[in-house]
Order: C-alpha cells, then sequence, then structure tokens
C-alpha cells in the first residue's frame, strides 16, 4: 500500500502539468482543466488501491478528466459554445495549428503570462497551474503570506474570466512580450525542484527535469536570445551537483562540502559551452548579461575549480556587483554577502546581513546565513538563536536534518 501511495504522488508530480495543459488546449477554460484534474487524481485515489496501477498511469488520468470536463459542461445547460467545443474531442481531424510552439505545457506558460495580468499573479498562476505547487510553496517563493497568494492567484483567474482572454496559441509578438515572466516561472519552478520547499522529499527531481525540458524547448524557439540561454546554462550547472546535495543520512551537503566527483560532467560542459557562447556575443557588441547570464557565470565558476578552495571568489562578488546593478533586491544583496564572507570575511558580510533582516525576516535563508557566519565569529549563542530561527522556517526535511547538527555541534 505505502508503494501505490508513492507511485500515486509521482504520477501526479509527473503527469499534473501535462493533463492541465493539454485540457485547457482543449477546452479553453482554465477553472475547468484545473478542477477537472483535481478530480481525475482524486478518483485515481479511490480507485488504484482496488484496481491497481493501470499500464499507462497519465493516458487514465487524461481520459478520466476529459470526462469530468464534459459532464461539468454538459451540466451547466448554458454553455452550449462550450459544449460544441468539448465535442471536438471525439473528432479525429488534425487539430489547429500549434502556432510557433507545439508544446501544450510550454504554451499554456506563455498563455498564463498574459501583460493583462500584474506579474507577480502571472507567474503565481503559471506555477499553480504548471508546476502544481501549493499555495503555500508559491507564497514561500514570493515571501508572502499563504493567504495573500491564494487571493492573488484567486484574482488572476477571475480577471481572466472576466476580460475573456482567450486560451490561444501565442503569437510570435506574445512571446517577446510575455517572455521575461516565462523564464522567471521556469526557474522557480526549477528552484522548487532544486530545494522542495514543502514535504518530505529533499529534491523535486521531476520539477528539475521539467523545468529544464522546458528551458530547452525555449532555447530551440529562441536560440539567439542571452537570457534564455543563460537559463538554461544556470539551471544545467546547478543540476549538475544534484547527486552530491544530500548525503547518506538524509542531511543537505552545502557547496563547499560536495563530492565533486559526483557532479555530472556532461551537464557541467553543454552549461560551460553557452556560458562562453554567451561572453562571446556580449565580447563581439551584444546586449550586455541579464541577470540569467549573471547568475549562470557564477556557476560557472563554482564549477570549474576542483576544489572548493580554489574558487575565484573575487570574480563572483564582481559577478554579483554587476548584478545588483539590474536587480539590488535583498536575496541578491544576501546572496552577494555570502560570496562577501568567503572574500573579505564573515564579520564584513554580517554587516551587510544585518542590514536586510527588515525585508528578510521570514526568509529561512536570511536566517541560516546569520547563523553561519556567527559561528565563524564564534558568536555561538547567537548562532544557536539563528539556526533555531532557519529550522522554524525551513520546510525542506535534508535542510532542516543540516541546520540542526550544524547547531549541536555549537555544543
Amino acid at each position: 500500500m505505502s508503494d501505490l501511495t508513492a507511485a500515486i504522488t509521482r504520477v501526479h508530480q509527473q503527469e499534473w502539468a501535462r493533463v492541465v495543459a493539454g485540457l485547457t488546449r482543449r477546452f479553453g477554460d482554465l477553472d475547468i482543466a484545473e478542477d477537472a484534474a483535481a478530480e481525475a487524481f482524486a478518483t485515481a485515489v479511490e480507485r488504484w488501491p482496488v484496481d491497481g496501477l493501470p499500464p499507462n498511469p497519465g493516458g487514465w488520468l487524461t481520459t478520466t478528466a476529459t470526462r469530468k470536463a464534459l459532464d461539468r459542461i454538459r451540466r451547466e445547460a448554458q454553455r452550449d459554445t462550450k459544449h460544441q467545443a468539448a465535442l471536438m474531442i471525439f473528432d479525429h481531424t488534425s487539430h489547429a495549428p500549434t502556432g510557433p510552439i507545439d508544446d501544450d505545457r510550454l504554451r499554456l506558460v506563455f498563455t498564463c503570462c498574459h501583460p493583462a495580468l500584474a506579474p507577480e499573479a502571472r507567474i503565481a498562476l503559471t506555477l499553480r497551474m504548471i508546476g502544481g505547487l501549493t499555495v503555500a510553496q508559491i507564497a514561500q517563493a514570493f515571501l508572502v503570506q499563504e493567504t495573500t497568494m491564494a487571493q492573488r492567484i484567486t484574482r488572476a483567474k477571475a480577471k481572466i474570466k472576466a476580460a475573456h482572454i482567450p486560451y490561444r496559441v501565442p503569437s510570435t509578438a506574445d512571446i517577446q512580450e510575455r517572455l521575461t515572466a516565462v523564464l522567471a516561472v521556469v526557474y522557480l519552478i526549477f528552484n522548487e525542484g532544486y530545494l522542495a520547499g514543502e514535504g518530505d522529499d529533499a529534491l523535486r527531481v521531476d520539477l528539475s527535469d521539467e523545468a529544464i525540458r522546458l528551458g530547452r524547448l525555449l532555447r530551440d524557439l529562441l536560440p539567439d536570445d542571452g537570457e534564455v540561454t543563460g537559463l538554461l546554462a544556470l539551471m544545467l550547472l546547478t543540476d549538475a551537483r544534484r547527486a552530491a546535495r544530500v548525503s547518506d543520512t538524509g542531511e543537505l551537503v552545502t557547496l563547499a562540502d560536495q563530492d565533486r566527483g559526483a557532479w555530472n560532467r556532461s551537464l557541467i560542459a553543454e552549461g560551460h559551452a553557452l556560458v562562453r557562447e554567451r561572453l562571446s556575443a556580449v565580447a563581439a557588441g551584444g546586449p550586455a548579461p541579464g541577470r540569467f547570464q549573471l547568475q549562470a557565470a557564477m556557476n560557472a565558476v563554482h564549477t570549474a575549480a576542483p576544489d572548493a578552495r580554489d574558487t575565484d571568489w573575487s570574480q563572483i562578488v564582481a559577478l554579483y556587483d554587476r548584478l545588483v546593478a539590474i536587480d539590488p533586491s535583498p536575496v541578491v544583496r544576501l546572496n552577494r554577502a555570502v560570496a562577501i564572507a568567503e572574500l573579505d570575511g564573515p564579520a564584513v558580510a554580517l554587516a551587510q546581513v544585518d542590514r536586510l533582516g527588515e525585508w528578510l525576516e521570514g526568509y529561512h535563508a536570511f536566517h541560516v546565513t546569520r547563523a553561519d557566519l556567527l559561528r565563524r565569529l564564534h558568536r555561538s549563542e547567537e548562532a544557536r538563536t539563528a539556526y533555531d530561527r532557519a529550522i522554524e522556517l525551513a520546510g525542506n526535511p535534508a535542510e532542516r536534518a543540516y541546520l540542526s547538527r550544524r547547531r549541536d555541534e555549537l555544543g
């Protein structure tokens, strides 16, 4: 039974976006797609323990969700137009042209990132639909309360209905207009896979794999866009460290302590090639690098060092200086302070970190950083308090295990 429960969870992680995207394309209604997908998964939870796991779980879910959607449309007598559209499911003629994007999930990302919605709402809605993230996970990514995020998503869906925003194939002009939000969404999906915000799994490999898949599709679609290439390089270089990120005992392993022999050299080589491509383009007079290109370059520096002690921290700080110039957010400045600690010492870094407390009090990485800096300065009691707060806020089991051990080592 426990194996079946795990299988259902895995199928949900792998198939949610595919089912929602396919239903949205067929029915043109996000509420119907999401509700029908949710009902199909609920039916699976009831049926599969009795009938067993079907040979093709994704196909079973799609068929069941389609029937649920049809039932709902038929119950709503005033939905004649949608009823006719739904009957097209049984039409074996070819679908309408897919335009420049022929992947259902990627097209849904662009569709949800409609300019009529506020930027935060676009990203939050897409994370819910494509990433299958919970409202709590999305709220954590935005550093806001869960109720605030729930209201934001509800308002976004209501605006789509009220404004009659179509779930149509994006045009080439739409792609350029919505690209910034799309890249942000893909990266947030990747981040949730890289370090799960809640649940029992330290990593959500399905999410990081899906984000990289979307990144490759974007690269095929826009091969000359620097930020598209930068995002793909960043995800590849980060994901290359996956096998070394969690210990055999279930603890998170920090970059400095990872077994670099376990890193995926194929992904590193691919990521480095993309970074070099962008460096050549900039050197040839192309646009200045954006945030994803700069972050990819930082990860290239990390993955080029044979040992953590060989890391070129001065280069990383210089890249952070450029990143802060275009994105002076508290989180970016916090990450820059981590690099400053390696270059100028923990005392200098701590002074910078403490100035960010007003904005980052509810952000667990802020307290993780303070705890580490205070530990290095031998301010054990203050470090213990910071570790306690970080553990309280951390939703990842591997990270909590790591932080608990570091706190207990203070004596």
